[in-house]
């Protein structure tokens, strides 16, 4: 089954994708964070490694998943985003994450 799933960049990541707004894409089978940026990496070959490390296929550090003001960045990229996401009615948020003091 396919999904149109509605995803959200930060501005960086909007820059290099070339694109604004909103993303709206086709995801085939379970809609998991992974399933999302495979299609990412597919469609926008200037995000490959961005989102996760390519060799260890982890998310990289400074990069956090959203699902309304659900924090879901330390669930395995394998388990399954919430029906909203596969649906349409939520937004799968990748934000750059910041750190200092």
């Amino acid at each position: 089954m396919t999904h149109n799933v509605r995803v959200v960049l930060p501005a960086h990541l909007k820059t290099l994708a070339r694109v604004t707004g909103e993303v709206t894409m086709p995801v085939n089978g379970p809609v998991c964070a992974g399933a999302i940026i495979d299609v990412l990496e597919t469609t926008f070959p200037p995000l490959r490694g961005t989102i996760r490390d390519p060799t260890s296929g982890k998310r990289r550090p400074f990069i956090r998943f959203f699902v309304g003001e659900d924090d879901l960045s330390h669930q395995s990229l394998d388990d399954p985003l919430p029906a909203e996401v596969a649906n349409g009615t939520e937004v799968f948020y990748v934000i750059g994450a910041m750190a200092g003091g």
